[in-house]
């Protein structure tokens, strides 16, 4: 069943605040790796709307093993005479011929069932994706290089730290098996460092923390789209542990507008955090989806807090994006949860 575009006040808002940065595509190509999944998606809806309204000339290459999925899911964007999908696996796909001007890869699988049960297959995706990219950056010519990272290279966030800033010089452990994930990112940011220095493009690093937005999966491992199904399907929104854990939310098309910038204007070799910095608890969270879908089934907690146990959290310091880059949260959660509800509401119906 197709999906519906993405909200046009959104690619708008996209376009407003990168409108100055897309001259630099003009008559070029663009070659993204994870181009049909949740950012990619993303990436490639903002692109085709400002190559035609800017009339830029671009062109957009999407790597996709599957084109006829996507085609069946987004045919709005399958067909869009700018896009080219190319059919292959990140580690082994062969090389489209010509120049292509700017890269972003973001092919990884942010899957946390396929980290704990395969991480070796986590970690091959990740390190093998990133040998076969860097192939291919040396036969393109590429002038800039986008790779979308993860807070998850930091390791755990200590409890007394409110906000995890880019100079951390923590990690995942390399001992346990589940670090697959984070541990494949930081070698692939390093990697990419290397061949930048050998090649001489710019290696931009955008360290993602966690999203909310259409296209968000809702049925996986994350809260706020576990959450916000539950509203769709007419049931009280359950948080499974004990609500404490702090997380924060970026809309998508803040996303876009943050991941479009780094790639112009972020420096070469040096990471950005991507991702809100306003914190809030999964307790907090699923009051907020109640108040912001309007349900009135309410919201259930699983466990009791336990006061000797010190909070986790995930959010991200966004000072060196904010005063570097001129980067900001836009769209707050509570409107953010409002329209992936709205966007998801007709297939519930």
């Amino acid at each position: 069943m197709p999906l519906p575009t993405l909200p046009l006040e959104d690619l708008e808002h996209v376009l407003l605040h990168t409108n100055s940065l897309w001259e630099e595509l003009r008559g070029k190509r663009l070659f993204i790796t994870g181009g049909t999944g949740f950012f990619g998606t993303w990436l490639l809806e903002s692109f085709l709307h400002a190559n035609d309204r800017l009339d830029l000339g671009a062109q957009i290459f999407a790597l996709s093993r599957n084109p006829q999925a996507f085609a069946a899911k987004s045919p709005h964007l399958a067909k869009h005479p700018a896009l080219t999908i190319w059919r292959g696996d990140i580690r082994n796909f062969s090389f489209p011929e010509g120049i292509f001007s700017h890269v972003i890869h973001a092919a990884t699988q942010a899957s946390a069932k396929l980290n704990t049960e395969a991480p070796a297959e986590m970690l091959d995706s990740i390190v093998g994706g990133m040998q076969r990219l860097l192939k291919f950056t040396a036969q393109a010519r590429v002038e800039k290089c986008l790779f979308t990272s993860s807070g998850a290279v930091y390791g755990p966030q200590p409890s007394e730290m409110i906000h995890v800033e880019e100079s951390f010089c923590g990690g995942p452990d390399p001992l346990l098996p589940i670090s697959a994930y984070g541990e494949g990112k930081r070698v692939a940011e390093h990697m990419g460092a290397v061949a930048a220095q050998i090649q001489g493009w710019e290696w931009k690093v955008a360290r993602c923390f966690a999203f909310v937005g259409p296209h968000l999966p809702l049925d996986t491992h994350f809260a706020v789209g576990n959450f916000i199904l539950n509203a769709l399907e007419n049931q009280p929104v359950h948080v499974e542990g004990d609500g404490t854990p702090t997380r924060s939310y970026l809309y998508m098309a803040d996303l876009v507008i943050w991941l479009w910038t780094i790639l112009f204007k972020g420096a070469s070799c040096r990471a950005y955090n991507v991702g809100s910095f306003e914190g809030v608890s999964i307790a907090e969270l699923a009051r907020l989806v109640v108040e912001s879908t309007g349900s009135s089934n309410g919201f259930t907690i699983a466990k009791p807090q336990d006061p000797n146990k010190p909070v986790t959290r995930y959010v991200p310091g966004t000072h060196r994006a904010e005063s570097e880059l001129g980067l900001s949260v836009r769209i707050p959660l509570s409107e953010a949860i409002r329209k992936t509800y709205d966007w998801y509401l007709p297939q519930y119906r």
